[in-house]
């Protein structure tokens, strides 16, 4: 009985880990991308059909005086 207990928890804690594992690699993996660059407060496509258009820019209007 105790040894099927044992065996369950490792076997849990070897799967935490492995999946705990594969988190970290996509996160090292993915490649960051340049906010704030060239004075945007977006993403600038680099490349395609699209190339040079600023995403996600928000701009703020002055107040009226």
């Amino acid at each position: 009985m105790t040894i099927d207990w044992n065996k369950k928890m490792m076997e849990q804690h070897t799967a935490l880990k492995q999946h705990e594992a594969v988190d970290r690699a996509i996160v090292r993996a993915r490649k960051e991308v340049e906010i704030n660059g060239g004075g945007t407060n977006g993403y600038r496509i680099k490349q395609g059909e699209h190339a040079g258009t600023v995403l996600a820019h928000t701009t703020r209007r002055p107040p009226a005086i």
